[in-house]
């Protein structure tokens, strides 16, 4: 019996045993080897607004310890003001706290995908694949949270392999699900109105997505009035011109509940350009350049911020809108000046394309635009094809009006071949753009070589396209929008109300541009049609009100009211 007794209490021991070893394998956190492959990064957050009032407010549940709450919460209203950087330091300091918190890997995934933006480079795919590795690996997790994990692991599966909208797709669809399986988590819902919105297509005018993601984040408005998130992707859900008024409200708040971001006091302007607030967009981006250059200041970048670029852009393209053009010269000597920029990415290469190209191409300066020099920062021009495109398209446009047409031609070759790239590339999206710079180029050597019929044929051509076709988010607008050129090609066609009609279908969509309004004065002059020439060109004087606005096109529009005022008209 004792010999009994001795083999249960033997076999009682290896059950525990047993058990224990199990428990540890189930609780073991991840090694230091595998968190160090991830080489997250690291370093103090800088807060470059009031300290009362930094990011927003966010309460996001886990099963982590309560310990590192405040870190992860703080993490979490960072990702939602797409501060990606700072989210992931954020996430890494919960690691070091708590090296089991499954979710906080899910946040270091989360800040490596960035939808809206451009695809995740190489080495973010890898740090983002290896985090949902660990992630998933941690067994003690809620179903909610392994949900979440396994939502976002669906946009990193098969990275190498499947392309970027598959994936997003992808994504979209485990957030639906997730969301509907938690109807009452918030985070649910708004990240799933981010997938929606990330993963529309671009052609889709019916904006079906956007609109879903609206009425999701419209329901959680109401209770949520300082979380970064809502207003935030509301702001992107309507951000094209048949919904951005719906943002107004959202856009006015932004910037107060996130003052510490440069993109949350960048982000209003999107709605402001869409509506042609320009007094608005002003104003949100010298807010947004100022945080950005204390955020290089304070983390030690050598050279400028990318998201300082970005801004500089949106503040151009206003100050262009309101006839002021010694700012908006004052901005791009600025930019001349920077030989270093981090990170290097489409945002800056988009800028340094785009600021000089819309500062002659607004202004009609074909001499200077047909000889367009590229800057040159710390970036490669050839990685680039979409805003190298538009150095070319530039220089295309003023060649032709200099009637420098061999030139023009190089141009166009070059244009074409930016084309060809990214359909290569299978970027879709890109390659119609330059697709749309491409026809418009053509259109007017042949308008310039008297071949008028297949000038305008193309003309409306690439008008037609670029209606069809929603901007990307790094941009405030086209640097010359389609439909104004068609307006243009039709006014030196003497036929003035053809061009009326372009000119009025190109301000629905791109408001109170000064070109717009001048062209849709001008053509209603020349029309015979004093009531809209009085309205179009008061509009824009309206609008261009600054005393230092010294535009030619302003002088004209007010001897016209002028001389409807001494008419009594």
């Amino acid at each position: 019996m004792k010999k009994v007794m001795q083999i249960v209490t033997l076999s009682l021991f290896s059950l525990y045993l047993l058990a224990l070893v199990a428990c540890y394998k189930k609780n073991k956190a991840p090694t230091d080897a595998a968190i160090n492959a991830m080489n997250l990064k690291r370093g103090k957050i800088p807060i470059c607004g009031p300290a009362d009032k930094q990011f927003g407010a966010v309460g996001f549940i886990t099963s982590c310890s309560d310990k590192t709450q405040v870190e992860f919460d703080l993490a979490m209203a960072l990702l939602h003001s797409f501060e990606y950087d700072e989210a992931e330091k954020a996430f890494a300091k919960v690691i070091d706290k708590t090296p089991d918190c499954a979710m906080a890997y899910w946040g270091v995934a989360m800040s490596n995908y960035h939808p809206l933006w451009a695809p995740p480079s190489e080495t973010e795919l890898q740090k983002g694949a290896k985090a949902v590795a660990i992630a998933q690996s941690i067994q003690q997790k809620s179903k909610r949270e392994a949900d979440y994990i396994n939502a976002i692991a669906m946009f990193y599966k098969d990275w190498d392999k499947a392309d970027h909208r598959t994936r997003a797709i992808r994504y979209e669809k485990a957030m639906e699900k997730l969301y509907k399986e938690f109807p009452e988590d918030k985070e649910a819902a708004l990240f799933y109105a981010l997938a929606l919105t990330a993963a529309a297509d671009p052609a889709d005018k019916s904006f079906k997505n956007q609109k879903q993601a609206g009425a999701l984040l419209n329901a959680l408005y109401a209770n949520e009035p300082n979380h970064p998130g809502v207003v935030h992707y509301i702001i992107h859900a309507f951000d094209s011109p048949e919904l951005a008024e719906l943002a107004l409200p959202a856009a006015r708040k932004y910037a107060a509940i996130a003052p510490s971001s440069a993109h949350a006091l960048h982000m209003p302007s999107h709605i402001f350009t869409r509506l042609g607030l320009w007094d608005e967009s002003i104003r949100s981006n010298l807010a947004s350049v100022s945080s950005a250059q204390c955020y290089a200041e304070q983390t030690g970048i050598k050279g400028h911020w990318d998201e300082e670029l970005h801004g500089l852009d949106y503040l151009v393209y206003a100050y262009l809108q309101k006839g002021q053009n010694e700012l908006a010269m004052k901005q791009w000597n600025y930019l001349k000046t920077m030989n270093e920029v981090h990170p290097v990415n489409f945002k800056v290469a988009y800028a340094f394309a785009s600021i000089p190209s819309r500062y002659l191409l607004e202004n009609k300066m074909w001499v200077e635009a047909a000889s367009l020099k590229t800057l040159h920062p710390n970036l490669h021009w050839d990685e680039y094809p979409w805003q190298k495109a538009i150095v070319h398209f530039t220089r295309v446009l003023g060649s032709v009006h200099t009637d420098n047409f061999t030139t023009a031609e190089t141009e166009l070759k070059n244009l074409r071949n930016c084309y060809d790239t990214l359909v290569a590339q299978k970027d879709a999206y890109k390659a119609n753009e330059v697709l749309i710079q491409v026809k418009t180029a053509e259109a007017w050597l042949l308008f310039k070589q008297s071949k008028l019929p297949e000038a305008l044929a193309q003309m409306y051509t690439a008008a037609d396209m670029e209606d069809g076709t929603e901007k990307h988010p790094v941009t405030p607008g086209e640097v010359l929008p389609a439909r104004e050129l068609l307006g243009d090609m039709l006014l030196q066609m003497n036929k003035p109300q053809e061009a009326l009609k372009a000119y009025e279908a190109d301000l629905k969509r791109h408001h109170n541009r000064f070109n717009g309004l001048y062209g849709a004065g001008l053509a209603a002059e020349k029309s015979n049609n004093p009531e809209k020439a009085k309205y179009y060109y008061q509009q824009l004087t309206n609008i261009a009100n600054a005393t230092d606005s010294k535009r030619r096109e302003l002088d004209g529009a007010k001897l016209y009211l002028n001389r409807m005022d001494v008419a009594g008209l």
